[in-house]
């Protein structure tokens, strides 16, 4: 499994129909998860695996910084106009707090400035969401079956046409995934 694969060449041959067990077409499946991971995490706008950041932002004068990526699954450093800030001891004392979005700042506040916020952070998943690795799958199995029939719309057979979806991907994969979907410009 590559690195930023969201599934395994085990389970896309399980999920195929039937299930494949042989090792004949093992390169190509690979290369097929290694690819629906990138268009999957491409067309999300996001990495989907625990990654660290560095991100400098304009302070804006609030409270609370949203930050690129999520979920962010820790904070490092927080950094306003030079000055480093350390993490709260707890609720309502002076500091920063952080949940899966955003950072936040008790006793002080993000003062208004150009790039002079900077925030180190880890965010993603440590386990890809089940829901992910199953559209993941999905489109591989879909590429992997459309093989024979790249670039036709419709086939002819025994007197009957069968049309083929000329998408990028299912609606329903498309809907699993725009709950992922970035909402914060990278």
């Amino acid at each position: 499994m590559a690195t930023g694969d969201l599934t395994t060449l085990a389970n896309v041959k399980a999920y195929l129909s039937p299930p494949l067990t042989t090792t004949a077409d093992d390169a190509l499946l690979t290369r097929l998860v290694t690819a629906a991971s990138q268009f999957i995490q491409t067309w999300l706008g996001r990495t989907i695996a625990e990654t660290a950041y560095s991100e400098t932002r304009n302070g804006v004068g609030g409270t609370r910084l949203f930050l690129r990526h999520r979920p962010v699954v820790s904070v490092s450093s927080v950094t306003v106009d030079g000055v480093a800030i350390a993490p709260a001891t707890g609720p309502g004392q002076p500091g920063y707090l952080f949940d899966d979005n955003s950072v936040y700042l008790a006793g002080t506040a993000f003062t208004r400035g150009q790039q002079n916020v900077a925030v180190a952070y880890t965010a993603g998943y440590a386990v890809t969401p089940p829901e992910l690795e199953q559209a993941c799958i999905a489109l591989v199995a879909l590429r992997y079956k459309e093989r024979d029939r790249i670039g036709q719309v419709s086939k002819n057979l025994a007197g009957e046409v069968v049309s083929f979806a000329q998408k990028d991907m299912p609606a329903d994969v498309q809907t699993l995934l725009d709950q992922y979907r970035s909402v914060v410009p990278a």
